[in-house]
């Protein structure tokens, strides 16, 4: 099994380090790694680091590091802007598609999304999002932690723009003729992948996307849910542009 990943918010410039707080109090009380067991220090930015325990404290953990490395940011990014779901279903989308390699999440404002992110309950729901992601790159060992883009959540006419601005961009749709498996990619700059809440996106939506440069494309004959239509997406991206 690879060495756990545990996020902080700079890298150590020495050769110890205390690795301590909430993340200090998982790798020792939750995951109860021991003396002589490795594992990777990451900033979130592309910088990590390799360790060895070298003492145990209560929720805290004395390491010794190895080696420093660098992963550059992947070419072109893949951003998603997710309709805002019920429920868990954002969460689970949010997760699925951090471990399969996401670069950034826009919450979007959907006019069919049921769930809508008001006030203080607004912010409580970007926050999920964001611990969501946090948790799952540290699952996938990921030296770049996710963007979560929106504060807290984007409206349509910002979308619209936000295409305008891409590379190339995206939108999942049932009735679109084009399949994602054959479209032309680019191989720098940004992919904008538009995925609808559990009621689908609207004409008006669809129009103001395509009139912004978005093509509306579809995956299969099935119709994927808002929790897995990104992630079932973003494989076949990260496919064709050799991620995987």
């Amino acid at each position: 099994m690879s060495a756990p990943l545990f996020l902080v918010e700079s890298l150590p410039v020495g050769d110890s380090f205390t690795l301590g707080g909430p993340e200090g109090h998982h790798a020792a009380t939750v995951q109860r790694l021991r003396v002589g067991e490795e594992l990777l220090l990451a900033d979130g930015r592309g910088g990590t680091a390799a360790a060895v325990v070298t003492a145990v404290g209560r929720g805290s953990l004395d390491l010794a590091l190895t080696s420093r490395g660098y992963v550059d940011a992947p070419v072109p990014r893949l951003v998603v802007v997710q309709g805002i779901a019920k429920g868990d279903r954002g969460e689970l989308a949010v997760q699925a598609m951090t471990e399969v390699g996401v670069d950034e999440i826009v919450p979007w404002a959907a006019s069919r999304s049921v769930a809508q992110w008001r006030g203080e309950r607004g912010v409580r729901a970007r926050e999920k999002w964001a611990s969501t992601a946090r948790e799952a790159a540290k699952q996938a060992r990921r030296p770049w932690l996710p963007v979560l883009a929106g504060s807290p959540d984007e409206s349509t006419d910002r979308v619209a723009r936000r295409i305008a601005g891409a590379t190339a961009a995206f939108v999942l749709h049932e009735e679109a003729t084009d399949r994602l498996t054959t479209v032309d990619l680019p191989d720098t700059g940004e992919i904008v992948l538009v995925v609808g809440p559990e009621g689908g996106i609207a004409p008006a939506e669809l129009d103001a996307f395509s009139a912004a440069g978005a093509r509306p494309v579809r995956l299969g004959d099935s119709v994927l849910r808002t929790s897995t239509a990104g992630v079932a997406a973003l494989a076949v991206l990260s496919t064709r542009l050799s991620r995987w």
